[in-house]
């Protein structure tokens, strides 16, 4: 079964579900000509689109527009249903950093006909993921870099002060929704500058504390299924 790491543990986490947040960050609504949401937007990737630190996205051959998408990530500790705001940063185990990899020809395709995203997002290697580090960690969530460099050069650069929505609030109502599992991963949203991305590319993504402390980082290649 797909797994990620928890610094500091000495084994392997299942990951059971991957939920994402879409729209987070206004400015990157603004690029995808989108409306701000006025409730959090989420959708799902499978466990199997899972890529470790150092491995490679695979593009499919029926896709030539492969966009990048950094994001803080989330690594659910304690499980539970209809969690309340106050309480629910103690379901949380880690912090770390994805990168929501999208077929962007695909989602546009469907987004004409008003079919599903699953295909765009959910393919195998859609989902790069870092180490986590624990929660006890990270003072304030709410005050972290992320950013994205590609080949060296900056694409993305972040911060989650800048959320629509709080992450106590996206676990909250995600699960009335979904129950929440521990090894469940959530995807906050990325911020401003997605762009595409083309075999041999080298992308390294990081989060960082308000001081420049990285907390996380990821580092995958650009290739062809």
């Amino acid at each position: 079964m797909p797994s990620v790491t928890l610094r500091g543990t000495s084994s392997p986490i299942v990951v059971s579900k991957i939920i994402c947040v879409g729209r987070n960050y206004a400015a990157h609504a603004k690029e995808m000509k989108a409306e701000i949401p006025a409730q959090p937007v989420f959708f799902l990737k499978p466990p199997s689109a899972i890529l470790p630190d150092g491995g490679t996205v695979l593009l499919p051959p029926i896709s030539t527009d492969l966009h990048h998408e950094v994001e803080m990530t989330v690594l659910i500790g304690r499980g539970g249903k209809n969690i309340d705001e106050h309480s629910a940063l103690s379901h949380v185990a880690g912090y770390g950093v994805g990168l929501d990899m999208t077929l962007r020809d695909i989602q546009s395709e469907a987004k004409k006909k008003g079919l599903p995203w699953t295909l765009a997002k959910g393919f195998d290697t859609s989902a790069p993921l870092s180490e986590f580090v624990p929660a006890a960690a990270v003072s304030d969530p709410h005050a972290l870099e992320v950013e994205l460099r590609v080949n060296g050069a900056v694409r993305q650069r972040g911060n989650t002060s800048s959320f629509i929505f709080r992450l106590e609030r996206l676990i909250s109502i995600v699960s009335i929704y979904f129950t929440l599992e521990e090894g469940d991963v959530i995807f906050t949203g990325t911020p401003e500058g997605v762009a595409q991305t083309v075999p041999q590319d080298m992308l390294e993504a990081t989060l960082r504390t308000p001081g420049g402390t990285q907390l996380s980082s990821l580092t995958v290649r650009i290739g062809r299924a």
